[in-house]
């Protein structure tokens, strides 16, 4: 019996991108099972239902974010491989995404040529980092800091992107689900870890990093 292709569960909200991803797949791996989702919460249900081999994962969706969604589905699947394919720049989220579980980080700009090798790498139990991410992360291991905000924990890095995007304290906590007390705890925890004071210093530091 011939072995069906792999499944992979496209997660990303803009169609256009989202249709050109499932293009290539398809072109590149005749068989393959594709999945897509538009938003967070049609994705945590995919996950849910049905099993896949591979999920490529956009960091920003409309209601939630990706590296949230990506702990929790390894949380839920272990074994589960996750390729994060965003348009935000490696310096800025590769480090929390390869914490948080993922097997590999790609930046659209790549070329389709770079994404199907990623694919094939991680769908083989490895694992895909360009040469500029895998140079970074060498130094880290001997003790190099990195940028101030890779220190953040990932729901820390939620609460300075959205108090970046000028969301009030009791918008982000009905949207983390929290209370507007947490939310200050964690803007003073991430005001003490970037050394900062004020809240429009968050803003502009979110701003000047390219986190919106």
């Amino acid at each position: 019996m011939t072995r069906a292709g792999p499944r992979i569960l496209i997660v990303e909200d803009h169609a256009t991108t989202r249709i050109g991803i499932r293009q290539i797949l398809e072109e590149e791996l005749p068989g393959a099972v594709l999945g897509q989702a538009g938003d967070a919460a049609t994705a945590r249900r995919l996950l849910e239902r049905e099993v896949w081999d591979l999920v490529l994962l956009d960091i920003s969706l409309p209601d939630g974010n990706g590296l949230e969604l990506l702990a929790d589905a390894r949380r839920g699947v272990p074994e589960l491989r996750v390729l994060v394919f965003s348009v935000h720049p490696e310096d800025q989220f590769a480090l929390h995404a390869i914490r948080a579980g993922a097997a590999g980080y790609l930046t659209k700009e790549r070329a389709p040529e770079e994404l199907m090798a990623a694919v094939h790498a991680i769908l083989a139990g490895g694992r895909h980092l360009s040469p500029e991410l895998a140079a970074r992360l060498a130094p880290r291991r001997g003790g190099a800091a990195g940028a101030p905000h890779e220190r953040l924990s990932r729901r820390e890095l939620e609460v300075l992107r959205l108090i970046g995007a000028g969301i009030p304290g009791k918008a982000i906590a009905q949207r983390l689900g929290v209370s507007p007390k947490t939310v200050s705890t964690y803007r003073t925890r991430v005001l003490q870890k970037l050394e900062l004071e004020t809240t429009a210093a968050l803003i502009q530091y979110a701003i000047r990093q390219r986190l919106l």
